[in-house]
């Protein structure tokens, strides 16, 4: 049987290796099938069909049927859709389970005291880093404003202050809330300047062009800024450089608010 080297890959997202995923469709194909026969349609490695088989059963893609010879029988597609659903959501909230017991530990505060004795003894100018994938940048900007205790300013392009806007809005009321000032500038159209009557109160904004640039600055301390123009660059090669260092922070918040004041 030749299966589609693409079904393979998508159907890796059930979670199956190379070989589950070949002995699963070979099975499927099949109905009901030994193991014998399973390794010689789909070319996996007899010595290797058994334990895969035995991993199937073990994730529920598979009955193994009593009686001799041993066969297997292939449960329905959208059964199984609906078992890795559900693995998946019990593995979700065991691990957020986890992950909330070690918020309060002993250990997240050793953890703690470890990182803090660690940036106290660093040299200024090695606070400095390079963060590529432009999940990681957001997940980085989430840190940052959540630290923020007085602004927040972004510098950005219309479509990234769209997808900011989406990313981060819960995150901008909660930090306006609590008082921190966020601005956000941005090549902005005149229909997009009144597009977002939600925002009132949470984030200043304003339209400043004839500069193309891409940075948050947090309190004057530490920058992120993009090293490439999101027009020309895909979401996974986003690559953006992270500064701790107040004299260079505070220069570029200068530049922020002159070219604030100028739009």
């Amino acid at each position: 049987m030749i299966v589609q080297q693409e079904l393979i890959k998508k159907i890796k997202d059930f979670g199956l290796n190379s070989y589950e995923a070949k002995i699963w469709t070979a099975l499927l194909s099949r109905g009901v099938s030994s193991a014998g026969e399973l390794s010689e349609i789909s070319n996996v490695p007899r010595s290797r069909t058994y334990d895969v088989l035995e991993s199937l059963e073990k994730k529920g893609f598979i009955i193994m049927k009593l009686g001799k010879p041993i066969k297997y029988m292939a449960i329905p597609p959208s059964e199984v859709i609906e078992r890795v659903k559900k693995k998946i959501k019990d593995d979700s909230l065991k691990q957020e389970k986890q992950i909330d017991e070690l918020k309060g530990s002993d250990v997240l505060a050793e953890l703690t005291s470890l990182h803090t004795t660690g940036i106290d003894t660093v040299e200024p100018s090695e606070l400095a880093g390079v963060i590529k994938n432009r999940e990681n940048i957001y997940n980085h900007m989430d840190l940052m404003i959540k630290g923020a205790e007085k602004y927040v300013y972004i510098m950005t392009s219309e479509k990234g202050f769209l997808r900011k806007i989406e990313r981060h809005k819960k995150l901008f009321k909660k930090m306006a809330d609590t008082g921190v000032k966020i601005r956000i500038a941005a090549p902005l159209s005149k229909d997009m300047e009144k597009a977002n009557p939600e925002l009132k109160g949470i984030v200043d904004y304003k339209n400043v062009s004839g500069i193309n640039a891409r940075f948050i600055i947090v309190d004057g301390k530490e920058m992120l800024f993009m090293v490439t123009d999101d027009v020309d660059v895909h979401p996974s090669y986003d690559s953006a450089m992270w500064i701790n260092s107040p004299f260079f922070t505070g220069a570029m918040k200068e530049l922020f608010e002159l070219a604030w004041k100028k739009n």
